[in-house]
């Protein structure tokens, strides 16, 4: 059935990606270099905005193969829009939001000429809420204060009407388990790639030493630990799940798992890179509560993400994770009264103890293996 045909993430899917992952880049900078609180809403609002058309383009692909020229040009000048994008992020707020704006509302109508493309105008349930959203954003390029952040809130709005009115056509749009699930994971992958490339961003100018080696070594731990949290079975269990359901099931799951509980993963990824970025080069010093607690803050923030994605899916254990989440908030006051280092030293020491403690728990036998089997009802 053509539905069910699988596919591998091609090159050009991954070079996508690639450009995507500039936009959490900047996201990156503009939130390492003010932490304010209104900073802070600017860097979710920009993200989730933007990764709402990016899990739009993976679930593209994974119905619409970039397979012919035409298909593949689109989806360059879908990668252009992105990039235009990405450089206006800085300035999105002040001065550059109509830029922003055109940018995003090219990157919807791609979106929704390839799926028209390929599907007709079914697809038009859930492209038109999608191209309205993009114009607020636009709209709020023109203006500023509480009126720009109220344009902003209509793409919000946007993620829980639109999958409402695409479920509808969910028997059409058959999800691929083993490409969207491989989709994902290299986003996350390259994600945490960035997260390491802040750290030698975050040194600059500093000369080296032993002490400051040993901290840059401790950001990359940190990132291979996130790694292992994903990667060490959770991708395996995540196609099992999604292969196991029913169609219009599988459409829910992969919605609720790639997007609801990715979104605060990969803002988790952002706030730890911006915490390296502005602690590495003081690693000897007390960190002020900002960059302590966006360290912390972005750990607990990926590991309730995790929370989220092994509940849709059905994931065992959750638990460990949940309390985990909790306790690496706990690790600011060793960023605050001892040094950087050491909150580095606890976070990875934290998930650590975390990933043992799960894998003597399976070991013990208290759960079957690996596998989603009762994925939980959103």
């Amino acid at each position: 059935m053509q539905g069910e045909q699988e596919l591998r993430v091609s090159t050009l899917e991954l070079f996508f990606d690639l450009v995507f992952v500039f936009t959490l880049t900047q996201l990156t900078t503009l939130l390492a270099d003010d932490l304010s609180a209104e900073s802070i809403a600017r860097v979710v609002l920009i993200f989730d905005v933007l990764f709402w058309m990016y899990g739009a383009y993976a679930w593209l692909t994974n119905q619409v193969p970039p397979d012919r020229p035409a298909r593949r040009l689109l989806l360059v000048l879908g990668m252009a829009a992105f990039l235009v994008c990405a450089l206006a992020i800085p300035t999105a707020f002040d001065g550059g939001g109509v830029a922003f704006g055109l940018g995003y509302l090219l990157v919807v109508l791609v979106h929704g000429g390839l799926y028209a493309e390929a599907f007709g105008a079914v697809v038009l349930r859930f492209v038109a809420p999608n191209v309205l959203a993009a114009l607020s954003v636009v709209v709020a390029g023109f203006l500023d204060g509480p009126a720009a952040y109220a344009l902003w809130l209509v793409p919000i709005i946007n993620q829980f009407v639109t999958p409402r009115l695409a479920a509808r056509a969910a028997t059409q749009l058959r999800v691929r388990p083993a490409h969207f699930v491989e989709r994902h994971g290299l986003l996350l992958i390259v994600a945490l790639g960035e997260s390491v490339v802040a750290i030698g961003i975050g040194l600059g100018d500093v000369p080296l030493d032993l002490g400051l080696l040993a901290a840059a070594v401790l950001g990359l731990v940190l990132a291979a630990a996130l790694w292992w949290t994903y990667f060490a079975g959770d991708e395996r269990a995540a196609e099992h799940a999604l292969r196991s359901a029913s169609v219009e099931r599988r459409w829910q799951l992969a919605h609720n798992a790639y997007f609801y509980a990715y979104v605060p993963m990969l803002l988790g990824v952002i706030a730890i890179a911006a915490g390296v970025k502005r602690s590495i080069g003081h690693v000897e010093d007390e960190l002020g509560i900002g960059p302590a607690l966006t360290l912390a803050g972005g750990v607990a923030i990926f590991l309730a993400g995790e929370v989220a994605f092994r509940r849709v899916l059905g994931i065992r254990p959750v638990g460990y994770r949940a309390a985990a989440a909790v306790v690496a908030l706990g690790t600011v006051l060793l960023g605050v009264h001892l040094a950087a280092a050491v909150q580095l030293v606890g976070l990875v020491a934290l998930l650590v103890a975390t990933l043992a403690a799960e894998r003597r728990w399976r070991r013990a036998g208290a759960a079957s293996p690996p596998t989603a089997t009762r994925p939980a009802e959103r």
